[in-house]
């Protein structure tokens, strides 16, 4: 009988939205009973304990209802050859998934593991000017940060992101810049498939509407900002 060892976690992180994978060993519980998961930006994403090495709990810090939600598996739930999905008790929305390297991959690669079947599960549709150039910005700047190039010029990669019915506000968690990408017509689009990196300012919002021909336009925002919308 062969007894599983490791298993591989992925799940987005619920400060950058990166989709990352996670190594978990039986062995990594050794001398300790809780083991924490972090993201590449530096964000916390789960901590994992365990008081007799037969139960694990996970503690997961919940994007959507901004909450820590606590689920509990058996050893042989965790390390075995079935992938496993864990989720938001409040929506119900997946969050991630555990199992074999391989197989965790391999759903990670064949699912729609994206945030238009996100904000379709929430029912944000109606919220949106455009939802569809929404989604495909919002699915450019993630992909952008999991290459690493979104950033801030003081060398931060952790960036929050809110969400506006016509644009989406960047911010530096380190330094506080900001940078603003408009998500409402088809030449938002275009502007955001031209670009290869965003890298956010001091000095005011880069309007990434004006870019043309790869070249981005800085300034001052020249209006009060808008009132950020209640998370939920």
């Amino acid at each position: 009988m062969i007894i599983a060892t490791e298993t591989v976690i992925a799940m987005r992180c619920p400060s950058c939205g990166k989709l990352e994978f996670h190594k978990l060993s039986r062995f990594d519980f050794a001398g300790t009973n809780t083991v924490k998961v972090s993201c590449t930006c530096g964000a916390p994403k789960l901590i994992i304990g365990t008081k007799n090495r037969q139960q694990f709990w996970l503690q997961i810090p919940c994007v959507l209802c901004e909450t820590n939600h606590l689920v509990y598996y058996r050893a042989r739930q965790l390390w075995n050859e079935q992938v496993n999905f864990f989720y938001c008790s409040d929506t119900n929305v997946e969050l991630g998934f555990f199992g074999p390297d391989e197989k965790v991959r391999a759903v990670a690669e064949n699912y729609e593991h994206n945030l238009e079947t996100l904000v379709d599960e929430l029912g944000y549709d109606d919220y949106f000017f455009n939802p569809e150039v929404m989604f495909e910005v919002l699915n450019y700047l993630h992909d952008f940060a999991e290459e690493g190039y979104l950033y801030c010029e003081c060398g931060s990669f952790q960036i929050e992101i809110d969400i506006f019915p016509d644009r989406i506000e960047l911010q530096c968690k380190d330094c506080g810049a900001e940078s603003v990408v408009y998500a409402e017509t088809d030449d938002d689009l275009i502007n955001i498939q031209n670009i290869k990196k965003i890298e956010l300012v001091k000095n005011g919002f880069k309007f990434l509407n004006s870019i043309k021909n790869n070249n981005s336009n800085s300034g001052k925002n020249s209006g009060p900002k808008p009132k950020k919308r209640n998370k939920r």
